[in-house]
C-alpha cells in the first residue's frame, strides 16, 4: 500500500517509477525494484507486455502538490523468491489471489492493469 504521499497515496498499488538520465528501460525497472521492495527479490525474468498514460496529481512529502503526466510501461516479471522489504514509500505489501483483488482499494492504474490481465 502506497504511503500518504505520492501519485495514489493511500492506495494499493504496483511497484513503479522513473527512468533516471542514461538508464535504460530495464535497468530502471530493476533499480525501482530493488529500490521499493529490497535487494533480496530476485526477478528471472523480464516481458514487456503493455503501455498506458494518464495525468496525475503527485502529493510530495512536504503537502506540495503537482499535476504530471505518467507513461506507464508495463512488465510482466516473474521472481525468483518473494522476500521483501518495503521502503518508506509505501505502508504495506501483500501478495494477493486474484479471487482476493477485490477487497483492495486499488489505485486507478492497477485497477486498469489488472483488468487488462484478465485479473479483475
Amino acid at each position: 500500500m502506497a504511503d500518504d504521499r505520492g501519485v495514489f497515496p493511500g492506495q494499493w498499488a504496483l511497484s513503479g517509477g522513473g527512468v533516471e538520465s542514461g538508464e535504460r528501460i530495464e535497468e530502471a525497472l530493476r533499480r525501482e525494484i530493488r529500490e521499493e521492495l529490497g535487494e533480496q527479490l530476485l526477478l528471472t525474468e523480464i516481458t514487456p507486455w503493455t503501455f498506458s498514460d494518464d495525468i496525475r496529481t503527485k502529493t510530495y512529502a512536504d503537502g506540495r502538490k503537482e499535476e504530471i503526466y505518467m507513461i506507464y510501461l508495463i512488465f510482466d516479471c516473474v521472481s525468483a523468491n518473494r522476500e521483501v522489504k518495503i521502503n518508506e514509500e509505501f505502508q504495506d505489501y501483500a501478495w494477493v489471489k486474484p479471487e482476493d483483488l477485490v477487497h483492495y482499494d486499488l489505485n486507478v492504474a492497477t485497477r486498469k492493469t489488472l483488468r487488462l490481465k484478465g485479473l479483475l
